[in-house]
């Protein structure tokens, strides 16, 4: 299938894991993605990886800084042509511990780049093209932020407002943005490992699937929100985990 034939996305935090995952599905359905992250090197290693600069393109930055938001979005305007379709995959997660803990400058820099610039980078889309041609952004958010998250309490928090800015956003931006979230489980990512190195058949026992999540599990579901087949969601969060939320965990 060739759902994105002749569309342009961009997917931050995506030189690995989740982001990769999420780009390699749009690229082998037709789009040309712009792949965002700090470190240029790691790009460009996911620019090959995805099939060459006829395909993709690397912006390395700071997902929070507004400077490489402009940078990025204009770039891949002169490059591709457009921008119809926005993955506000990026997010940080640095401190583990009880909330009543938490360190507030560690509190402050994971709403800014969780919350905030999934915000700014909606902005500066819908400002750059998407006021005028239409488009769809999906957020990346957590089944931590659907209940409490012991040890990451700040992390599910700050996911849990990206939820309400996702549906906040789709009642502003519709018709012709459509605006979605999903909410993913444990998946096997550099960003997860102290979650499940060394105990992955323990915690996947938890899982009614038995199995963690893999980043193209993920990039299989923001690709059908991206798509066409999904024209009458807007303001959804969709949960991706293996069933275990059904179990009471998360």
């Amino acid at each position: 299938m060739k759902r994105f034939e002749g569309k342009v996305a961009i997917v931050t935090g995506a030189s690995r894991g989740i982001g990769l995952g999420i780009a390699e599905r749009l690229v082998a359905e037709g789009a040309k993605v712009t792949v965002t992250a700090r470190k240029a090197e790691a790009l460009d290693e996911a620019v090959q990886q995805l099939g060459g600069p006829d395909v993709a393109l690397a912006v390395a930055g700071k997902a929070d800084d507004p400077a490489h938001q402009d940078d990025a979005i204009a770039r891949t305007v002169d490059t591709f042509g457009g921008l119809d379709l926005l993955v506000n995959n990026t997010g940080i997660n640095p401190v583990y511990g009880p909330m009543i803990e938490l360190d507030l400058d560690a509190a402050r820099k994971i709403f800014e780049v969780n919350v905030l610039s999934a915000l700014a980078w909606t902005q500066k889309a819908y400002q750059a093209r998407m006021a005028e041609h239409g488009g769809a952004v999906v957020n990346v958010s957590s089944v931590g932020g659907l209940k409490p998250a012991p040890g990451i309490g700040f992390y599910g928090s700050s996911k849990a407002m990206l939820n309400h800015v996702t549906q906040e956003l789709a009642v502003e931006l519709g018709p012709g943005i459509r605006v979605n979230a999903v909410a993913p489980a444990v998946v096997k990512t550099k960003f997860a490992t102290a979650l499940y190195e060394g105990k992955e058949e323990q915690v996947s026992a938890e899982y009614p699937l038995k199995r963690l999540g893999l980043p193209e599990d993920i990039g299989s579901v923001v690709a059908f929100l991206l798509s066409d087949d999904a024209s009458w969601m807007t303001g959804q969060v969709v949960v991706i985990d293996g069933g275990l939320t059904l179990t009471g965990g998360v």
